[in-house]
């Protein structure tokens, strides 16, 4: 099976709830164990699932420090972890890698209207807009 730019992301952020869980739980693993097990039977180019999700995990604490930043009177803690993982993926993108702004964006508010609820996903956009004007603007 031969995965769009969007099902690579909803794979990343798959991956990236596993690790989240395994750390939570003091579970050993390896990543790229993680990874294989993921992407049995894709076919062609997974290296933007592998860049997005050793990218997270590399950055995680800056990706987190931002998120919370810009988190009105929350944390990106208290979001659930898919949440929390949508919204890192994106603001991974739009600091370090050259997809459009645009799409990166609109890539994680359609993922949030799949797999999180209203509130969030309004959180999601405004979080997004917010690093996207203050923080990749000024570069």
């Amino acid at each position: 099976m031969k995965l769009s730019r969007n099902d690579s992301r909803v794979l990343a952020m798959a991956i990236l709830y596993q690790v989240d869980l395994f750390e939570k739980k003091d579970i050993d693993y390896e990543l790229e164990e993680v990874i294989q097990k993921n992407i049995v039977g894709i076919e062609g180019d997974v290296s933007f699932i592998r860049e997005l999700v050793t990218g997270v995990i590399e950055h995680n604490e800056e990706l987190i420090s931002i998120a919370n930043k810009y988190l009105n009177n929350w944390n990106i803690s208290r979001l659930g972890i898919t949440d929390g993982a949508i919204l890192k993926i994106a603001i991974y993108e739009l600091l370090y890698t050259t997809t459009p702004h645009k799409v990166c964006i609109d890539e994680a508010i359609e993922l949030a209207k799949c797999f999180s609820d209203e509130p969030v996903i309004g959180m999601i956009n405004g979080v997004l807009d917010k690093v996207y004007h203050e923080k990749v603007q000024e570069k």
